[in-house]
């Protein structure tokens, strides 16, 4: 993996960091806008850069929020190919949310198994209730009987 240049790099931290403060203020659209501008100066390949899993997670948490959720799932689902994107339990979590939106409940209920799987039911506490309720429609509960 390569490490970008550091003005870029910069560059790609400072418009996150506007991004994230509109976020912050519910203003999801604008911030997406801004994360967007950040994610046009990553190079290509895209996939290749640590940079793309955190800007493709802040695009698909502000479209998560922001009720894009078809959009959210596209972030997400790219996040996987990124690194460090695949088996981070938050970018399966809201991959598995907008999925649900979506209403793709198998691959809702993939995504959400795998951030359950690896971070339990932590993950899924300050959640709205109906995830975790609905994946315990399509899992085992755990050996302890206890969710």
């Amino acid at each position: 993996m390569h490490e970008l240049p550091m003005a870029l790099h910069q560059k790609i931290r400072e418009l996150s960091a506007e991004g994230d403060a509109l976020a912050a203020k519910k203003q999801f659209e604008q911030a997406i806008e801004i994360y967007n501008i950040a994610w046009g100066l990553v190079p290509e390949p895209k996939n290749d850069w640590e940079a793309s899993t955190w800007l493709l997670t802040a695009i698909g948490d502000a479209c998560f929020f922001g009720g894009f959720f078809t959009s959210g799932s596209e972030a997400f689902s790219y996040a996987l190919h990124c690194p460090g994107g695949f088996g981070n339990p938050f970018v399966h979590l809201r991959l598995g949310q907008c999925e649900f939106e979506c209403e793709n409940l198998d691959m809702s209920a993939e995504h959400l198994t795998r951030a359950y799987s690896l971070e339990g039911k932590a993950i899924l506490e300050a959640e709205n209730p109906k995830y975790f309720e609905f994946l315990k429609t399509r899992i085992k509960p755990p050996v302890s009987g206890k969710w």
